[in-house]
């Protein structure tokens, strides 16, 4: 199974993996209003508009950046129509494809040993893809088109103030810090959702190919430290941005803890 290794660089991320504070029993409620009141949930649903998935071969590199860079394309035409069109800020995504990760990079030392991950930088705006094996055996299906689109919404929190805020936001614990890690990655499956609704239908997918991502899906597995969501809640918010294809249906920030364990 594929799993989506990446990290957002942030300050918050980088505490968030050293913390040693004494778990607490509940989230303190989030009140930051850029994360919770964020203006891009009154802006609307994404402008539907048509994006083309270019062939990509086997194990090939060479057209997985092809088809990374159309997709990129894609989301940077939806989004900037969408948040120009909000008064909100825009700018576009820097993309950078390595055949391996940097020992250090956005001042964060890597531990990974995959041949496959993704990395955003806030402090640069700058996306990096390692394209391996394991994502390019099979790429027929709408795992690579859902993760650039995934990796893209860490470049769209950034430009609304949704990084900068959760990065503001106290936390008094272990449990704490991963509940709010947790809402921050769940709105971002919800918000590539609602871009892949966007531009549905693409030609060639079928609902088959919805649904078989859904399945492909993973949450937090059990005994694991809980950083992304047990997997009912990442499908659950996966849906609701696509039924919506609305960012505004994505506020985690508000939702009760359940619907983000």
């Amino acid at each position: 199974m594929r799993k989506l290794l990446i990290m957002t660089l942030t300050a918050a991320s980088m505490l968030s993996l050293s913390t040693t504070a004494t778990a607490a029993t509940t989230a303190t409620p989030v009140k930051h209003p850029k994360l919770i009141a964020n203006p891009l949930y009154e802006a609307g649903a994404l402008p539907a508009t048509t994006c083309e998935e270019p062939p990509v071969k086997r194990n090939d590199r060479k057209s997985a950046r092809a088809y990374v860079d159309a997709v990129i394309a894609c989301l940077e035409s939806t989004w900037e129509q969408h948040l120009t069109g909000a008064d909100l800020p825009f700018s576009k995504v820097k993309v950078r494809y390595v055949s391996k990760l940097p020992k250090t990079y956005c001042g964060t030392r890597e531990t990974e040993k995959e041949d496959s991950t993704a990395r955003y930088c806030g402090k640069t705006g700058e996306l990096v893809f390692q394209l391996g094996k394991t994502w390019l055996d099979d790429p027929s299906d709408l795992w690579l088109f859902n993760t650039v689109s995934y990796m893209y919404g860490w470049h769209v929190m950034k430009l609304v103030g949704i990084a900068d805020a959760y990065d503001a936001v106290p936390s008094s614990g272990k449990t704490e810090t991963r509940e709010l890690a947790r809402r921050q990655s769940l709105q971002n499956e919800c918000f590539s959702a609602a871009f892949l609704k966007s531009v549905w239908p693409l030609k060639g997918r079928t609902t088959k190919d919805w649904t078989y991502l859904l399945s492909m899906v993973e949450g937090d597995a059990p005994g694991e430290a809980r950083w992304y969501g047990k997997k009912a809640n990442v499908v659950a918010w996966y849906k609701r941005g696509f039924a919506t294809g609305d960012p505004g249906s994505c506020n985690t920030w508000t939702a009760p803890s359940s619907k983000v364990a």
